[in-house]
């Protein structure tokens, strides 16, 4: 049985979910007063999520969707999620993120050109949310548990049945599928540049205007657009990630406070101390020593 990893990911993940030839992946979330937000975020894979303990506020493809215990999600590739902690100290959910391409997605074949292809593309817009009063709910919830079984007990032949249980889930899922709508699309496209704009460019001297530009909006309407799908100003996202990459940066073996400082964007170290400890409750050197005494 592999271990679970813990699901933090950026906004696009370039991490690959699973085996090259098996690409699926169980990851564990846990959120809480410390830590209560799961960024934006999106990747290539699917994800089928069970909540086991608490209730959040899901927001995928720029909608906002209130799950809690026992709630079961389905996150389609290449769309925009996070999640907020709401209402309960503690957050704990169950996820498996596998690629389309497991189930044949790039086979040549009806299954593919049918179903799975129009499912990557969003033109069939499956349900995202499927709570206990949903009629889908406990067939689902029986087929969440297979996967469960089947993944970590790895018996003989466990690959089969993993794949024939996330095509059943697909199917059923699929009864409930309808049309996406044009203009939900294209605001997630626009939404999607500019945060891999922000990924790629974090530590320049970026503005709201070079940002709104990417949009063909102007600086009013952008500020507007990014703060209502975001939950937060362009600028604060910025100083969020920030710190993001400092610990990737300190994790690898870099100490320097200054150096890393620079090279996330920061130009101010005190602003950065501020950012940093805003975000994880510590100061830089406090978290670097938590690294271990080789690390200072």
């Amino acid at each position: 049985m592999k271990t679970p990893h813990s699901l933090i990911p950026e906004q696009k993940e370039n991490a690959k979910h699973g085996e090259v030839y098996f690409p699926i992946q169980k990851y564990i979330s846990k959120l809480s007063a410390d830590s209560p937000v799961i960024t934006t975020h999106w990747h290539e894979e699917a994800e089928l999520t069970l909540i086991t303990k608490g209730s959040c506020i899901y927001q995928i493809n720029l909608m906002e969707y209130e799950a809690g215990t026992g709630d079961i999600l389905f996150i389609p590739p290449l769309l925009l999620h996070s999640i907020i902690l709401k209402n309960s100290a503690e957050f704990c959910s169950e996820t498996y993120v596998f690629h389309m391409n497991l189930l044949g997605g790039n086979n040549a074949d009806i299954c593919s050109a049918r179903y799975l292809t129009p499912m990557v593309n969003h033109e069939l817009a499956l349900p995202y949310l499927i709570t206990l009063e949903h009629p889908a709910y406990d067939s689902l919830r029986e087929y969440f548990s297979q996967l469960v079984s089947l993944y970590d007990a790895r018996m003989f032949g466990y690959e089969l049945a993993i794949k024939s249980c996330l095509l059943q889930t697909l199917f059923l899922l699929l009864q409930y599928s309808n049309a996406r709508s044009s203009t939900e699309s294209d605001s997630s496209d626009k939404l999607k540049i500019v945060l891999d704009h922000i990924d790629q460019n974090y530590a320049e001297a970026l503005s709201v205007s070079e940002l709104a530009k990417l949009c063909y909006f102007s600086e009013y309407h952008f500020m507007r657009f990014f703060k209502k799908h975001m939950n937060m100003t362009c600028i604060q996202y910025i100083n969020s990630i920030r710190p993001e990459k400092a610990v990737e940066l300190f994790e690898h073996g870099n100490t320097s406070i200054l150096e890393v400082s620079l090279s996330v964007g920061f130009r101010n170290l005190s602003y950065f101390y501020r950012a940093f400890k805003t975000k994880y409750h510590m100061t830089p050197l406090a978290f670097i020593k938590r690294l271990g005494p080789d690390s200072v």
